[in-house]
């Protein structure tokens, strides 16, 4: 009888060990821990920081690489390739279909400042994907002819155009979109701590590893501040998204004058005025990217009387006052957002 007890009291020690050593190792499989990730996606440099169990970089990639394959112009048999391209079997996925429309949205808010069909313009300026020449006013005036938002649309994942010469070139808010993509991925996976950035564009919600606010900077507009180098700001945020749109990095000398990156659309011509850099806050990172590209054709008292429309859209514009002089124009809510302020 009593080797039997003993047995009995072997047999649940083992069961004991092995139920606590199962329990363990799941209790140590869902530890999370603050991951980050960096790479190229889109021709720039990604990072991502959040806080998981695992790590989700591939995934992310994966995720990314589908993307790409929808909204990419330089993917010949992407979506909008194919749209532009007057593919009649191209269809819109749900990808192409939400920035279309959120396009639409933002090209009437702005009065046609943020136009995607602009990038005929913006390539014979020598800034998109084309090479650009020192154009002629005929050679301007030909092409602003296909420009214009409001002469597309798209019915049940087709898209129509009022001419087949017309191009949509997604560049000035798909990297924004993309960094919402990442978040919802994250999100879906339960991830609340997260810092996404692609190309300098973000989208932050929680905290970081330290327990503090999520604290990224906006650069100096100087021609030789390289990202990541001189700030001009700091911005803490916890829930919501930021872009900086800037002229300061991105031009062409033409006859020897500099000409700016940024293209009105309402011209043809590169946008004259003193509003060296846009920096957007915004629920999403689709809307802060399309409208910080706005802003810098709109100049900076058009662009504060648009922000003051929209509750949650601020706004951190640095301007030119003279030569060598520099000033700040904001939105009343913006200050909070400014760390050490």
């Amino acid at each position: 009888m009593k080797n039997k007890k003993g047995w009995l009291a072997c047999v649940l020690c083992v069961a004991g060990f092995i139920l606590v050593a199962w329990w363990r190792s799941d209790d140590a499989a869902s530890v999370k821990e603050y991951h980050r990730n960096e790479g190229m996606v889109f021709n720039t440099i990604y990072h991502f920081t959040y806080e998981a169990t695992e790590d989700y970089q591939a995934q992310i990639e994966a995720e990314l690489c589908r993307f790409n394959g929808s909204l990419s112009p330089f993917e010949k048999n992407s979506i909008i390739s194919l749209f532009n391209a007057n593919d009649t079997t191209a269809r819109a996925d749900n990808w192409f279909t939400t920035v279309f429309n959120r396009s639409r949205e933002i090209f009437l808010d702005t009065e046609g400042a943020f136009d995607p069909t602009v990038s005929p313009l913006v390539n014979v300026w020598g800034f998109g994907f084309k090479s650009g020449i020192n154009p002629t006013p005929e050679t301007i005036d030909s092409l602003w002819q296909l420009v214009g938002m409001d002469r597309m649309s798209l019915v049940d994942g087709r898209l129509y155009k009022e001419d087949p010469r017309m191009t949509l070139n997604f560049s000035a808010i798909a990297k924004g979109y993309a960094v919402d993509v990442v978040a919802a991925f994250l999100r879906e996976k339960g991830v609340e701590n997260y810092l996404v950035e692609i190309g300098g564009e973000i989208a932050a919600h929680g905290r970081n590893s330290r327990g503090e606010l999520w604290r990224v900077g906006i650069d100096t507009p100087d021609e030789g501040n390289v990202a990541g180098g001189a700030i001009e700001a700091v911005i803490a945020i916890s829930d919501g998204a930021m872009a900086t749109s800037g002229n300061y990095r991105n031009y062409r000398i033409v006859d020897g004058r500099r000409v700016a990156h940024t293209i009105d659309p309402s011209t043809g011509y590169p946008a004259q005025h003193n509003l060296l850099s846009a920096t957007v806050l915004a629920p999403d990172c689709m809307t802060a990217d399309a409208y910080a590209t706005a802003f810098m054709v709109l100049g900076v008292e058009r662009s504060l009387e648009i922000a003051a429309r929209h509750a949650g859209l601020e706004a951190y514009l640095i301007y030119a006052v003279d030569s060598v002089t520099t000033a700040v124009a904001m939105t009343p809510g913006m200050q909070q957002y400014l760390f050490g302020e």
